[in-house]
């Protein structure tokens, strides 16, 4: 299928799905995160939502905090590897991602076309799975699509903002569906799984990330933003591509090299026997 890049009205309608109540369901509320889920009657991969207000960050600087690849470096953890590959217009790039997951499970990675948008008060950033004839499935991990992830920023004034993510991502386990936790850029480290049919994920799982990890990694995003202005003062600090399209060197590419990425083109890897005790979580449990 042809890549789109997105228009107003695709950023228009993720910002309706961050702010609406309808049809979601809430399933963690606690230290100033929410949580909410929600099934799509036509897909088998389970949409979540998270919210968080974040004190003393202005909007903007979490907007620079998901973009900075550098800063990102610095307090990701479960990151293995991310780098751009193009860009195809001023505000959207094709990029790579790929992160940690708890042993023994195989690592997981992404090809996503990213689009960003500054407007007024809020600041969204959107993204999903494309296929890139350079940058096919490698062999050591399992290639997961997004399906539509992303952020709006909104801000509360000169010192305050709330953060929405939303995301739908297929991370092609077998029997079973798990939604990953993104910060762009590319998409990050946290696992949110979801256990949907027999023989899929277990239980436990569903419990650990959605009432632990999953806040976790909203407030350490929260936390690095606190610490975001310090640092960029000492590292480049007026190097902003994602703001300045002029500073951006990335080369350019078309639309047309792209495809959609689709999941059923990918190998289901089945997970569905992990066991917590044969699990092997990271050291950071922020992640």
């Amino acid at each position: 299928m042809p890549v789109q890049v997105p228009d107003d009205s695709d950023f228009s309608s993720f910002k309706e799905q961050c702010l609406s109540a309808d049809g979601w369901t809430s399933c963690y509320s606690k230290g100033g995160v929410t949580v909410w889920c929600r099934e799509e009657e036509s897909r088998t991969v389970q949409k979540l939502k998270m919210r968080i207000v974040c004190k003393d960050v202005p909007a903007e600087t979490l907007y620079d905090v998901l973009h900075d690849t550098s800063y990102r470096r610095k307090w990701d953890t479960n990151m293995i590897d991310t780098y751009d590959i193009g860009r195809l217009t001023v505000n959207a790039d094709v990029g790579y991602y790929s992160w940690k997951c708890p042993s023994p499970l195989k690592n997981r990675d992404f090809v996503t076309m990213r689009s960003w948008l500054p407007l007024g008060n809020d600041f969204l950033i959107i993204n999903y799975s494309v296929k890139h004839p350079q940058h096919p499935p490698k062999k050591d991990y399992v290639r997961a699509v997004s399906l539509l992830t992303g952020y709006l920023i909104q801000s509360n004034g000169a010192n305050c903002s709330t953060l929405y993510y939303l995301t739908q991502v297929d991370p092609r386990g077998e029997g079973a569906t798990l939604t990953f936790t993104t910060v762009f850029k590319r998409s990050t480290h946290t696992l949110i799984f979801t256990s949907q049919s027999p023989g899929s994920l277990p239980k436990w799982v569903v419990n650990r990330v959605s009432q632990f990890v999953a806040p976790k990694a909203m407030r350490k995003i929260y936390k690095a933003s606190l610490k975001y202005p310090d640092w960029k003062k000492k590292h480049n600090p007026t190097l902003k591509p994602w703001m300045f399209p002029e500073q951006n060197t990335l080369p350019c590419i078309s639309a047309l090299e792209l495809t959609l990425q689709r999941a059923d083109s990918l190998e289901n890897i089945d997970e569905s026997g992990v066991s917590e005790e044969r699990t092997h979580h990271s050291d950071d449990e922020d992640t």
